[in-house]
């Protein structure tokens, strides 16, 4: 069985045997393999509800967990999947404040739940976009307006994105509405940073729509590179960036009025959140939350690791305190 509603998802993963053989079907759909040997004589213990690889080695025992961005979670998969339900199907995201209620954990639990599902909705890109091709940027942090006027004098010391994070764009048309978008944290907008993002994710001889940003310049000898001068109208033809100030606009809406307040440090999650969404929006629910559960193999993240602590692979301490 496959839920397909919120109600379906709670009464389905009620049942501890109905979670497990659901990770189970995503993870392993040819069978239990041992996740250290890669073994297939492996033997499951019901009264553990964990496997034992048949060939000898360290760590033999294993459960559907193990490798997986719940390892080591002392969280039942009911209230994991049921959080991982919640973030991937709601339009605008979804706090931790609600997914604390929701299943019954503390803010900060919750908080670390949805980190670690963000984790597992970041996309592989092995391929370069192709076809029509839109390349935009804009910047997120907080208004101005709408801080006490202490917290502006303190966070706002510029004009224009001087005290916000750059955030890149590059979408690919779809024939049939199905576009496609990869979002990455950048650190300014200068001409080097935005054209070696551009040439990372777009193959060369694709039509390259831009906004009349002087950084793209020089890419017209690599790409049927038009640009649209918003100064004087917003699309002309083909040439437009619409369906990424259509992301924007989504993405804004949840960073403003779910998440409220977001560290530039954590903001690269958020942007494969909103990404994963808007590239399976066609997807119903349960699809896209199919999708979602074969992503969660392979991926990890520590507590340490999300508070900025330490590094992947590095044991040592930051100075930089904890984001709240």
């Amino acid at each position: 069985m496959e839920p397909n509603t919120l109600q379906e998802v709670i009464l389905f993963f009620d049942s501890p045997d109905n979670c497990r053989e659901y990770l189970v079907k995503h993870r392993w759909p040819n069978g239990v393999v041992c996740p250290r040997c890669g073994g297939t004589k492996v033997l499951f213990q019901p009264k553990y509800n964990r496997w034992q690889c048949g060939s000898k080695h360290a760590l033999r025992q294993f459960t559907a967990k193990t490798g997986t961005i719940f390892e080591d979670s002392p969280l039942g998969l009911d209230k994991w999947l049921l959080a991982m339900w919640q973030v991937v199907n709601c339009k605008n995201g979804v706090s931790s404040y609600e997914i604390a209620r929701a299943t019954g954990v503390t803010q900060k639990t919750a908080w670390f739940m949805d980190h670690r599902i963000r984790v597992a909705l970041g996309m592989a890109t092995p391929d370069k976009f192709s076809g029509h091709v839109e390349a935009d940027e804009t910047f997120i942090g907080g208004k101005a307006r709408n801080m006490h006027v202490a917290q502006r004098r303190r966070r706002i010391t510029g004009t224009g994105g001087r005290d916000k994070t750059a955030v890149m764009g590059i979408l690919e048309r779809g024939k049939d509405g199905t576009s496609k978008v990869r979002t990455s944290v950048v650190e300014n907008r200068k001409k080097k940073t935005l054209q070696a993002e551009v040439h990372k994710h777009v193959e060369a001889g694709s039509a390259l729509y831009t906004d009349f940003l002087l950084s793209y310049e020089g890419l017209e000898g690599r790409y049927a590179h038009q640009v649209v001068d918003h100064a004087v109208q917003y699309v002309d033809g083909n040439v437009h960036t619409n369906g990424l100030e259509n992301f924007w606009s989504l993405l804004k809406r949840g960073l403003s009025g779910t998440y409220v307040s977001v560290e530039p440090f954590h903001l690269f999650r958020y942007l494969d959140e909103q990404s994963f969404r808007f590239n399976n929006r066609k997807m119903t629910d349960g699809e896209r939350f199919s999708v979602a559960v074969s992503g969660v193999v392979g991926k990890r993240l520590t507590f340490d690791q999300l508070t900025g602590k330490i590094t992947p692979g590095s044991n040592l301490e930051s100075t930089s305190p904890a984001p709240i």
